[in-house]
């Protein structure tokens, strides 16, 4: 009998393991035609990182060099009372959220790398802020992952709400692959949940376990820049980037380990491999996980009618290859995968905006706005 399970156990692995593999091999093709066009909305920004719009339909974008821009009336508004950045590889000013009940409170929720806390260089850090003529006040450090550290690689972040109003974001393993994402007393490599107010969830899944980093959520990830609220299910979803190959789409479960680097579809950047697992009990499995890598940034559920034919798909920027692709779900599954935008640059972030509008970060160019051709 226990032989018959394990038998029937390995089985269950292994056809896992095949799906998953058939969905990495889904190709991304191009349209054969497209309903719609761009137009620059904002030009000129180096490395747009985030964007956020205001209740006026103004736009708040985030310059990764240090620099927080208000868009308005088609002007460019540097806005002043920013923290210190700092400005090293992929690290700077990143991510920005409105809270969800913004008109009321006012709130404006940013991710940032900071140099404040223990050793040289610096690490991720979420701030919260109230916007009054041009100038960010009342600031508030929520969270600062420590310690610093001098590499500049995988900060990170990207910021949500769920249906609950819990603040999630995400922190990269900074380059520490071996050390940080598996270890739950440790910054880094993690998925994060806090009050809007940065007090810490008392039922968040390690609250009660000693020495352990108590606003961590979930937790074996590489470096998350994508994450969203699935409008359909309140589910926090984020893509990371893999290494060369195994960039995933997870959906955050509270408490669970995601693998990495115990676990992955990638191989290191010169070809060798660091791990011959896929799979792993205890560890979850990606909804998706892209081979090649497409080195993904930004993540946005469409649900537009300005969009029908995209409606329930995924977009996600590609950095390395230079275009927005779209996923279509069926049953929860990646069953089509489509480029978009093809070669338009390196895609920073993309935001389906309050007013049904699609609205892309390109680098060097700016935001620019997808509009129906009809």
């Amino acid at each position: 009998m226990k032989q018959t399970n394990f038998i029937l156990a390995l089985l269950l692995i292994t056809c896992l393991s095949c799906a998953q593999q058939v969905e990495s091999e889904i190709k991304a093709e191009s349209p054969a035609s497209l309903n719609y066009t761009t137009e620059i909305i904002v030009p000129d920004i180096n490395i747009p990182w985030g964007m956020a719009f205001l209740p006026d339909g103004s736009m708040l974008i985030t310059e990764k060099s240090g620099e927080l821009i208000h868009f308005k009336n088609g002007e460019k508004i540097k806005i002043g009372g920013l923290p210190e950045i700092y400005v090293r590889g992929q690290g700077g000013l990143m991510d920005i959220k409105l809270h969800p009940n913004y008109t009321n409170n006012g709130w404006i929720y940013f991710s940032y790398a900071s140099s404040e806390g223990e050793g040289d260089g610096g690490n991720t850090a979420i701030m919260r802020a109230k916007l009054s003529a041009n100038t960010l006040i009342e600031k508030q450090v929520l969270y600062k992952a420590n310690p610093n550290t001098t590499k500049g690689q995988h900060f990170g972040s990207r910021i949500e709400f769920d249906n609950d109003g819990f603040l999630f974001f995400s922190i990269g393993e900074r380059g520490e692959r071996d050390i940080n994402p598996q270890d739950i007393t440790r910054d880094c490599g993690k998925i994060y949940r806090l009050y809007d107010d940065g007090r810490i969830p008392e039922d968040n899944p390690f609250i009660n376990s000693p020495n352990t980093k108590k606003a961590i959520y979930s937790y074996g990830h590489r470096n998350p820049q994508g994450m969203l609220k699935n409008p359909k299910t309140g589910e926090i979803w984020v893509h990371e980037h893999g290494p060369q190959g195994g960039d995933e789409i997870n959906i955050i479960q509270k408490g669970k380990n995601f693998g990495w680097p115990v676990i992955s579809y990638g191989i290191n950047y010169d070809g060798t491999s660091f791990t011959d697992l896929t799979s792993k009990e205890g560890m979850e499995q990606p909804l998706f996980y892209w081979v090649p890598s497409i080195a993904p940034s930004g993540f946005a559920f469409v649900t537009s009618n300005k969009y029908p034919d995209w409606n329930g798909n995924l977009l996600v920027g590609s950095l390395k290859f230079q275009y927005l692709e779209r996923l279509v779900l069926n049953n929860g599954k990646v069953v089509k995968r489509e480029k978009l935008l093809d070669k338009i640059g390196r895609v920073r972030d993309v935001v389906q905006a309050p007013d049904g509008y699609i609205y892309v970060a390109v680098e060097g160019k700016g935001i620019l706005k997808i509009v129906p051709r009809n």
